[in-house]
């Protein structure tokens, strides 16, 4: 290898080196450039959405309560006639 050679190589790995870094503050930049663009729900809009979680969480959960208890009765009358 010639000395121009090593001098080639260590530029190369030089560059990559200093592409990395590079690279991170260049996605960082980028994100921070992505969350000013986020629209932030309002309060309001924030209480209104949990509320509908809510009421539909508690109407799914009676409903499976009530079909698990229906179907429980429903297997114990089927096992008391057999």
């Amino acid at each position: 290898m010639s000395k121009e050679d090593n001098v080639k190589e260590k530029k190369t790995s030089d560059k990559s080196k200093a592409k990395k870094p590079n690279r991170i503050v260049k996605w960082f930049k980028d994100l921070r450039s992505e969350f000013k663009k986020v629209v932030w729900p309002s309060k309001k809009t924030v209480v209104n959405n949990t509320t509908v979680v809510l009421i539909t969480m508690v109407v799914s959960s009676i409903f499976v309560g009530a079909l698990d208890f229906g179907l429980l009765k429903l297997f114990k009358f089927v096992l008391s006639l057999g």
